[in-house]
């Protein structure tokens, strides 16, 4: 008896042993970029996007577990994989899209953190950037020194501070429960819902998120007596649970917004929204947003870091550590902080960027996942190659639609 009733919770434990990557990951969903678009919908349009955010989570779960899955069964992450097939010329070329990708994102969470500190303590923009790079440095440090483990509890522990900040709102003014469902349903209002829905849906998957997922997943797996089916479908409960969270956040700033400050003046940045939070539901909220952009800004420029450092020495077979990967793509962001542009312009370009790089991870990824000679019997099925490409063809197409969009006025 005492052996049957333990084997359950034994199987409960080593699940539990096997959930992480998938939270580090979600990460990039809920960076200052998510939450600049998220804002701008519920204050522009109120409830209207609340569909667009729903389904926008739904694809970036799949999304999530094929990458993982990829590490999982192959033992190498994406970028691995591309090295070893592509020739040395488009091997280059590929890297060298990547970085300007990495870089982009980066420079998205660089601002993200500078504002925060703006908010919270006052500190210059650039001084900001400087404190959000150093106190990420300290974060890759704990990846360097304690292992990957010790880097995904504090990644995780950032993702639950944020998740407390930017939802906390919520409990001063609940949102309408019945504009709130009217929300689910599909609909747009206008060019500009449009836009902003594009923006939303073909920007939800990060392309470095899908780079770092194929690594992380094949780094914490250290049980080589756990079976990969039983891997597999631990990281299908990771990835359900990590993006239900960060869905969730993303779609609690834009009912906060939408509850506070549709229809409200100066609150198409990041800095004018958080003033009218605090000016609507008082300074506490107030701080408690601005701690959620910083943890946001923290852990996902230390994410973003990780994942370059995993793209070079997967595609190039150069290992730089992460404490100089973190060094060289600080420079980027804070020159651009010291111009004085504005930095909700300069989160808008960055996405624009980061547009260009999604069919690249993305398409590689379906292809891959395939392939009966890499994943064997764990190749997609029908179905879920259907979806795949399903999915890989919407957001290719907004983010094809937001580019046509953004050049075009």
């Amino acid at each position: 008896m005492t052996r049957t009733a333990a084997g359950p919770r034994t199987g409960r434990a080593r699940l539990f042993v096997l959930l992480g990557p998938a939270f580090v990951a979600a990460i990039a969903y809920v960076d200052p970029g998510n939450v600049a678009a998220n804002l701008t919908a519920g204050a522009r349009f109120g409830y209207l996007l609340v569909w667009v955010l729903v389904a926008a989570n739904a694809m970036a779960v799949l999304v999530q577990y094929l990458s993982a899955k990829l590490g999982v069964v192959t033992g190498r992450s994406l970028p691995e994989v591309l090295g070893e097939r592509l020739p040395r010329r488009a091997r280059l070329a590929y890297w060298v899209q990547a970085e300007v990708v990495a870089a982009a994102t980066d420079l998205a969470e660089v601002i993200g953190g500078a504002i925060a500190l703006n908010l919270l303590f006052g500190v210059p923009l650039v001084l900001g950037g400087v404190i959000t790079g150093v106190v990420s440095l300290l974060v890759l440090g704990v990846q360097q020194r304690r292992g990957q483990r010790a880097f995904e509890g504090v990644v995780t522990s950032m993702l639950a501070v944020l998740t407390v900040g930017f939802c906390a709102g919520l409990f001063f003014s609940p949102p309408d429960p019945a504009a709130m469902l009217a929300g689910l349903v599909p609909r747009l209002e206008g060019a500009d819902s449009v836009l902003l829905a594009a923006s939303m849906l073909g920007a939800t998957v990060m392309p470095h998120a899908i780079y770092l997922h194929s690594s992380l997943a094949r780094d914490h797996l250290h049980a080589p007596s756990t079976s990969v089916p039983r891997i597999l479908r631990a990281t299908r409960v990771d990835v359900v649970l990590a993006l239900i969270l960060a869905g969730s956040v993303n779609i609690a700033m834009l009912l906060l917004a939408a509850a506070n400050l549709a229809g409200r003046e100066g609150t198409d940045t990041i800095e004018g929204a958080h003033a009218a939070i605090a000016g609507t539901l008082g300074p506490v909220v107030g701080v408690l947003f601005a701690v959620g952009l910083l943890a946001s800004g923290l852990a996902s420029t230390s994410v973003g870091a990780y994942a370059g450092a995993e793209i070079m020495s997967g595609l190039l077979k150069v290992r730089v550590s992460l404490l100089t990967r973190r060094v060289v793509t600080l420079l980027p962001a804070i020159l651009l902080l010291m111009t004085g542009i504005s930095p909700t312009w300069l989160l808008v370009v960055s996405q624009v960027v980061l547009s260009f790089g999604i069919p690249f991870a993305m398409i590689p990824l379906v292809k891959l996942t395939q392939d009966r000679t890499l994943l064997g019997e764990h190749r997609n099925a029908l179905t879920t190659q259907v979806l795949a490409w399903v999915v890989a063809g919407v957001i290719v197409a907004l983010n094809v639609t937001l580019l046509w969009l953004t050049f075009t006025g």
